[in-house]
């Protein structure tokens, strides 16, 4: 049984639209508009091995948030469109990945409940070209409210903005690959003693 999900999302601000493929190779199309966000998402796809299409056009004009923001809600509600039933699959997952002085630990749970707790270094540069750091948090806050998963990702330590921002990126595309994955041992039973997720 295919695992695929789509989103379409229009505002006034922007139009996104997103496909993935939990069962995919890592083959990765994304458009955004915003290069470095762009990066990370293919980060995601490729790391995750998911299939992802994303296609953003935003209000640019004015700044990338709405752009960056949007993409996110959307690609949460596909991603938790695309888990279906979740029945037979792991759960919970994590990872731990470096990027040269930089280190992310990520674990997550496709609990149905949308938690986020998120640290990473302070004092981080403010842009990665026309990216804004300050979104990386309000990324996962978006992913998750609409993915209704719990999310905890920690930097301990880092120095490059760019560093810091990829290996969360990396070691959530693991931790979500893992956490999606069908258990061989788990055929037919959903991971949960209230019989839901």
């Amino acid at each position: 049984m295919s695992r695929v999900g789509r989103v379409e999302r229009t505002t006034k601000e922007t139009s996104v639209v997103v496909e993935i493929d939990l069962d995919g190779t890592g083959k990765v199309d994304v458009a955004t508009g915003v290069g470095f966000y762009d990066h990370m998402l293919d980060q995601l796809g490729r790391h995750g091995l998911f299939d992802l299409t994303v296609k953003t056009d935003g209000d640019l004009h004015i700044d990338t948030h709405h752009t960056i923001e949007d993409t996110a809600l959307a690609l949460g509600a596909a991603f938790r469109q695309a888990l279906g039933d979740k029945v037979g699959i792991y759960r919970f997952g994590n990872c731990t990945v470096p990027l040269d002085e930089s280190l992310a630990q990520v674990t997550v749970d496709l609990s149905g409940r949308p938690y986020l707790v998120h640290t990473e270094p302070e004092n981080m540069a403010p842009m990665i070209g026309t990216y804004d750091t300050t979104m990386t948090r309000h990324i996962f806050e978006s992913f998750v409210a609409q993915a209704q998963i719990a999310l905890h990702i920690h930097v301990p330590y880092g120095r490059n903005a760019h560093h810091i921002v990829e290996c969360q990126f990396k070691a959530l595309a693991r931790a979500l690959r893992y956490a999606a994955e069908r258990d061989p041992r788990a055929v037919g039973i959903l991971p949960s003693t209230k019989g839901a997720l």
